[in-house]
């Protein structure tokens, strides 16, 4: 096993359309104004963005995010990702009873070297920031979906 890798699901049942969902999620820009840990994003050029990240533990990750695939048919979002963590992350909204429901599947590995360093021990750690990062995302865009 590779302790530098990371795979994260995490299921968003929301209250808004998937059309509306689906426009909030591609605006990447605007994720710092409903998603508390997404505390940066500077466009770089029309398909690619820095993001700066930071969660519960006392470090931020810098990120760039490259656009890979969007289908607003499909509901899909994916990107590539590269500096502090390697691989891609995609959302996907479809309907799901009155609202909808947005999949998000990222699969990363560890560049940061102390990230790197503290792979075993920090495994169990970084994994519970990642899972408050995303109820904190989802609990942000349901907000944000009532005041659009």
């Amino acid at each position: 096993m590779d302790w530098c890798r990371y795979r994260f699901v995490s299921v968003w049942d929301l209250p808004g359309p998937p059309e509306a969902v689906y426009e909030i999620l591609e605006r990447a820009d605007d994720y710092p104004r409903w998603w508390p840990q997404i505390r940066a994003v500077t466009p770089v050029d029309g398909v690619s963005s820095t993001v700066r990240v930071r969660s519960l533990l006392p470090y931020d990750l810098v990120l760039t995010v490259r656009e890979r695939r969007r289908d607003p048919r499909a509901g899909v979002l994916e990107a590539t990702l590269g500096g502090d963590l390697d691989g891609w992350a995609r959302w996907t909204v479809t309907a799901h009873g009155t609202g909808s429901r947005a999949t998000y599947e990222q699969e990363v590995e560890v560049r940061r070297r102390l990230m790197r360093l503290c792979a075993v021990p920090g495994r169990a750690v970084f994994r519970a920031n990642h899972a408050l990062m995303m109820r904190a995302g989802r609990r942000g865009l349901s907000a944000w979906l009532g005041g659009v």
